[in-house]
């Protein structure tokens, strides 16, 4: 171990500055908590499968690594995957990954931890466990290797990446992390079979290993079953009931280089009273929850005073959906105008829109507003639940041009369930009145940035039975939305999202187990960095596809029978099937579900 460790100064010296942004990879940074190993009888790596930039913009990373630090005789250390510069640098030197604190290898930790937030990163888990130096398959680590557990969005299916982890925490993370690390103390040493069949009882973890599958001749599940009878059927997902009752850090890492997201997050509520049939999010994240006005002061107050930045921004599904929202902005806009640190919501409900709070959030700076329409049409927007009209976008639209904006950004889908031309068309009609308004209140300096993603049907959801478009006709979905911008082109930015990724992030989040085989396959052929348009490649995954026997269309484009075995229906999101299956049916009427609030509505979902 001291020989590597040498290696390591070496290389740390000698190499890293020579790559691209060597600030990734030298820790150091504000904030920052550093334990003595010799002092501590568990650690754990919370990895991120992407870069920092990316890793550390995620707020949930940075309250697990509050929580655990605070355990006495426990360690978190981060580590992240490197650009392919070092990256490449690391193999050719047989340097290993190792974390950022201590500089130590990952594969020396008792617990590495790896947060899965999209299905594009899965080539990159491979990617991070082999410069590890870390086996890939579950099956073929031994007592000596950390135990490899995930975490995030993506596990509510797991099974496509099933073979690289020991096991998966369904749901929120703040006290089961707290339960997964006692448990693994305490065995340390014993048989990691044993260790994983106690960690198999907390609720909301799940051990691939424990559980069989079989597949009849058409392809679809035929039996799924647990083979370890000390466990249930179904993994319930884990859900915090008082988000005021666990600890939220009170510092938060400060980076010496800008990340994605740079600026304080704080998270003011979980969960969306929404219900819309194509948000995964908004499914798997209920029932709504809220921090109380109280403690949100008192966190901002006590991050702005550790960390200097200078935005606040206040997290959420649903921001404007805060019993308390209009106070808590007014509250800390005046309580921090002296210290020039903004406020910011990531995006607002056009429905919820307030005049007064888009004042008070432009007291310091006037940062841009985002909406999210989702589509163009009043017809589409009832099958998906969306709940907004055409007036009530274009009257918000009006009340944001009067109170001072000029530019405003939009989302749009396209490819939804039963979507029509006239659908795609309603998006340029709909954009095009409201730059008209915009013209008429603020002049030619007016503008609208749409961004226009392409559907992905995903687990948990109404639409999780959904058939996907194919390529051609994602494109030419596209241009007939661009056609109908003719008229004022100059004054509208659009991007929209690559298709053939848009195909693959459906193929993985509704894919079985036997993907697992082509996610390995794609790394041996080079892919890596799938979310990094310049690191992407279609044809390197096809090949993968084709030489691991499978069909990627099976899985994007195939339309589900409501009575079929799904590949994650072992993993219980809380929201119950059947409720899932009525809100699919109640799209196809056009019908509107309501809001999901507490002691005024119940749809019966099933997670309460």
């Amino acid at each position: 171990m001291e020989e590597n460790m040498a290696d390591q100064a070496n290389f740390f010296k000698n190499e890293i500055l020579k790559t691209a942004k060597p600030a990734r990879y030298i820790g150091k940074e504000w904030n920052i908590l550093i334990k003595n190993p010799s002092e501590t009888v568990c650690s754990m790596v919370l990895g991120f499968p992407d870069i920092y930039e990316i890793g550390m913009s995620h707020v949930g990373l940075k309250i697990l690594y509050h929580i655990i630090n605070n355990l006495p005789g426990v360690r978190a250390e981060r580590a992240f995957v490197p650009w392919p510069d070092l990256g490449k640098l690391m193999k050719e030197k047989n340097i290993p990954l190792f974390s950022l604190e201590n500089k130590i290898p990952v594969r020396s930790f008792d617990i590495v931890g790896l947060s899965l937030q999209t299905e594009m990163n899965y080539t990159n888990i491979l990617y991070f466990l082999d410069l590890s130096q870390i086996p890939f398959r579950s099956s073929e680590r031994g007592d000596g290797f950390p135990i490899i557990i995930g975490g995030g969005a993506s596990t509510c299916n797991p099974e496509p990446i099933h073979d690289f982890f020991d096991a998966f925490l369904i749901g929120d993370g703040e006290e089961a992390i707290v339960e997964i690390i006692q448990i693994i103390s305490a065995m340390k040493g014993q048989k990691k079979e044993d260790i994983l069949s106690e960690l198999a009882g907390i609720v909301g973890v799940y051990v691939p290993s424990f559980y069989h599958v079989d597949y009849s001749k058409d392809g679809v599940v035929s039996k799924l079953e647990n083979k370890n009878k000390r466990i249930v059927p179904q993994v319930q997902r884990r859900w915090l009931q008082d988000l005021d009752r666990v600890p939220y850090p009170e510092k938060i890492i400060v980076p010496y280089i800008n990340i994605v997201h740079d600026r304080i997050p704080l998270e003011i509520s979980r969960g969306c009273t929404r219900g819309c049939r194509f948000c995964q999010a908004g499914m798997i994240y209920r029932p709504y929850r809220e921090r109380s006005p109280e403690n949100i002061v008192r966190l901002a107050d006590k991050l702005v005073t550790a960390t200097g930045y200078e935005e606040l921004s206040l997290l959420s599904l649903s921001s404007t959906d805060h019993s308390g929202i209009e106070e808590i902005i007014a509250h800390l806009s005046q309580r921090f105008e002296a210290k020039n640190v903004n406020i910011s919501l990531p995006s607002m409900r056009m429905d919820t829109f307030s005049v007064q709070i888009a004042q008070n959030l432009k007291r310091v700076r006037k940062s841009g507003l985002t909406f999210a329409p989702e589509a163009g049409t009043d017809r589409l927007r009832r099958i998906i639940n969306k709940g907004l009209t055409d007036q009530e976008i274009l009257s918000t639209l009006e009340k944001v041009f009067e109170g001072g904006w000029d530019d405003v950004k939009l989302y749009f889908m396209f490819g939804l369930p039963d979507e029509k031309e006239s659908d795609l068309v309603g998006i340029s009609q709909l954009v095009n009145e409201g730059l008209q308004i915009g013209k008429k209140i603020r002049g030619k300096r007016v503008s609208m940035h749409l961004n226009l993603s392409a559907f992905v049907p995903k687990p948990h959801t109404p639409f999780q039975w959904v058939g996907q478009n194919n390529l051609e006709e994602f494109e030419e979905k596209i241009q007939k939305i661009k056609a109908g911008f003719s008229r004022d082109r100059r004054l509208i930015r659009m991007n929209w999202s690559d298709f053939q990724e848009s195909i693959l992030e459906a193929v993985l989040a509704r894919g079985d187990r036997r993907l697992s085989r082509a996610i390995e396959k794609a790394y041996y052929l080079g892919q890596i960095m799938d979310g990094w348009r310049e690191f992407f490649s279609f044809e390197r995954w096809k090949q993968a596809f084709e030489e691991t026997g499978l069909d990627y269309h099976f899985y994007s484009e195939r339309w589900r029978d409501p009575k079929e075995i799904l590949p994650w229906d072992h993993i219980s999101s809380g929201v119950k099937k059947e409720f899932l299956l009525k809100e699919w049916e109640k799209s196809r009427r056009q019908e509107i579900t309501p809001r999901c609030i507490s002691f005024q509505h119940c749809e019966g979902c099933g997670v309460c």
